[in-house]
């Protein structure tokens, strides 16, 4: 459970960090910081109790993590001004998804 969640938490810091790499090569640091602010979504947490429970799938649970919410998430990849803090938020929630699954297949 806790290496679980360690691996959850390094997804999140790292995933960015290698698409910033790979999406805009040499000025990679801004765009790590604007898709780590995909980051921000956790807010919603504060409305749970416990804020975190780490045997708790987020999608859907959240109000941040919904289906409408990915949608208007989606939708910041159409301007190019908002695009890397859409797929910040979009990738977000495919780790978080990808945390859901694991927690599904391996308890």
């Amino acid at each position: 459970m806790i290496s679980r969640a360690l691996v959850h938490l390094g997804l999140h810091l790292s995933a960015p960090l290698v698409v910033a790499r790979m999406w805009k090569g040499p000025a990679w640091r801004r765009a790590f910081l604007v898709l780590l602010a995909g980051w921000s979504i956790d807010i919603d947490h504060l409305l749970a109790s416990p804020i975190y429970d780490p045997d708790r799938c987020s999608l859907g649970f959240h109000p941040l993590h919904t289906a409408p919410a990915a949608l208007a998430y989606a939708c910041l990849l159409l301007p190019a001004r908002t695009r890397l803090l859409g797929a910040g938020l979009l990738l977000h929630l495919g780790l978080d998804g990808l945390d859901c699954a694991w927690m599904s297949r391996f308890g």
